[in-house]
């Protein structure tokens, strides 16, 4: 079952939105697609890369990003070719960031929701005001500056409604945790992303609740496999749920 989960998994690589928002940029540079107008730029690639010309693709990237001064992911998988690519982008330049697991669950199996903490309500944000609320918590979770989260996601709510849904836990007036889920129409998937949680508000369910609604308008909006970049805090959480673990993923960043 895990290799055709992988399977349909790697179809939805290199996937270009049918409306492409204002400030955004998909291009094909051979096999990789290079998106450019976010935080960082982003490249990725079909499983397999011929090894032939591989180096001097991966300069053309370097090149294109430095001469905008931008930073840049180039996405890897455990299983991609050839199995070099790794010690081809640190020879580049390129400086891996942790390592997170591939995780991909039936929607309609997600929807089950645990009892909330009193006084905690989950609810769908779009406002402004909301957004930069979920970055101050972000920001406070990790101990960093996040208010490019609340641009980023300002843009995405403005620009593609449908294409996003998020979601906060508040107790009272107080994001403690927010979430949100992101589609990929055509494919079948949707992404499961944030799900970042105030320290004394963990171990309560908040998370698995934000897991449940999201999969609730998943499986509403006719989304077969939710597909979720689990760190290891939340890869025991999901996996429990019924996710199935079927590769990693590996952020290899390049500055100028």
């Amino acid at each position: 079952m895990h290799e055709s989960l992988l399977q349909a998994y790697d179809r939805t690589r290199r996937w270009i939105p049918g409306t492409i928002p204002d400030g955004l940029a998909y291009e094909l540079d051979g096999p990789l697609l290079r998106v450019t107008g976010m935080a960082r730029g982003f490249v990725e690639g079909p499983p397999v890369l011929e090894k032939e010309g591989l180096d001097e693709l991966i300069a053309r990237q370097c090149a294109y990003f430095a001469a905008r001064g931008e930073s840049f992911e180039w996405k890897t998988r455990g299983h991609d070719l050839p199995a070099d690519l790794p010690e081809r982008l640190t020879r580049a330049g390129f400086v891996p960031e942790p390592p997170e697991t591939v995780l991909i669950g039936a929607a309609k199996e997600m929807t089950g929701e645990p009892p909330l903490p009193d006084g905690v309500t989950i609810r769908r944000v779009t406002a402004p005001a909301d957004l930069r609320a979920i970055a101050a918590m972000e920001s406070a979770v990790w101990g960093d500056d996040h208010g490019w989260l609340a641009d980023d996601l300002i843009r995405r709510v403005g620009e593609g409604p449908d294409a996003i849904a998020v979601l906060v836990a508040e107790a009272g007036d107080r994001v403690v945790s927010a979430a949100w889920l992101v589609h990929k129409p055509g494919t079948g998937f949707a992404g499961l992303w944030g799900g970042s949680t105030l320290e004394e508000w963990r171990g309560r369910g908040l998370y698995r609740a934000l897991v449940a609604r999201r999969a609730r308008l998943a499986v509403a909006a006719g989304v077969v496999h939710l597909q979720v970049d689990a760190s290891e805090d939340s890869r025991p959480i999901l996996q429990r749920l019924g996710f199935h673990a079927v590769t990693t993923t590996t952020p290899y960043v390049r500055r100028p």
